[in-house]
């Protein structure tokens, strides 16, 4: 469901128990499990085709990392970590001193977009700014998700994760993705 359908390994967790009929407490596999089998499959089903689709969903990142740079983009998500489909949509949280301040400027651009409210990474509610952009490599339109934190929030947002690995990289970290033949 990951991999075929784009959907977040949330959604994919609680639509395997409906589909498997399993109580709502049954135990299922943590988010690094979870990551580990969709690279599992990728690397059996997906081979010749994600890492052309993972390449053009990080152009497509960088290039609004570049629009935003005023905000402190930081890529996060499937497509930051590699395991990214033509599916995935792309996650990019911004840490602004004023919140408000990544809305307005795409207001200024014309920039259609749906604001929400959202759990971020500390938590707390955050708001995402959610709009479409077309890949074109792809020939594909895009889930762009702007998740706006506060500047301070930032300090605890680069420590690594439980594989030792960073959660979310900036504009030079991307670019050094793109640049690495293997690209992770």
């Amino acid at each position: 469901m990951v991999v075929e359908e784009g959907l977040e390994y949330g959604p994919a967790k609680r639509r395997a128990l409906k589909q498997l009929a399993l109580p709502a407490r049954t135990a299922l596999p943590d988010n690094e499990e979870l990551e580990d089998a969709v690279r599992e499959y990728i690397a059996v089903f997906c081979a010749d085709t994600q890492p052309t689709e993972l390449a053009a969903l990080r152009e497509l990142a960088l290039t609004w990392m570049q629009r935003l740079a005023d905000f402190r983009p930081y890529l996060a998500g499937a497509v930051w970590h590699g395991t990214a489909t033509r599916l995935s949509d792309i996650y990019i949280q911004l840490f602004c001193d004023d919140p408000k301040s990544a809305e307005i400027a795409l207001i200024e651009h014309n920039v259609d977009y749906e604001p929400r409210t959202v759990t971020g990474f500390t938590g707390g509610s955050v708001e995402a700014l959610s709009l479409s952009s077309l890949c074109q490599p792809l020939n594909e339109t895009i889930g762009v998700h702007l998740m706006v934190y506060d500047h301070d929030d930032l300090r605890g947002a680069l420590r690594p994760d439980a594989k030792g690995r960073k959660p979310r990289g900036d504009l030079a970290a991307v670019h050094k993705l793109l640049s690495t033949p293997s690209g992770v």
